[in-house]
């Protein structure tokens, strides 16, 4: 966990955000003393309906190549 001071804070709130979303705890303090904490919020994952992944992946036609081998043309084909 990293400390800020307090002018620190607002002045990279937006970087202090980005590295707490990133997982990374930020202590904030105020003349050397903790007063808050930044973390990322916990978020709410919404529940797959599998009925409707797989019908909608049963559509999808078959690729006449497995991944691995469509990756390993498209690399040694497309030079860059």
């Amino acid at each position: 966990m990293s400390e800020v001071n307090l002018a620190q804070a607002k002045a990279r709130l937006s970087a202090l955000v980005a590295r707490a979303e990133g997982g990374e705890s930020v202590c904030i303090t105020r003349r050397g003393k903790p007063v808050a904490r930044l973390v990322a919020a916990d978020r709410r994952r919404e529940k797959v309906d599998t009925a409707m992944l797989k019908a909608f992946t049963d559509k999808m036609p078959m690729q006449p190549e497995s991944a691995g081998e469509f990756i390993r043309k498209m690399r040694d084909e497309d030079r860059y």
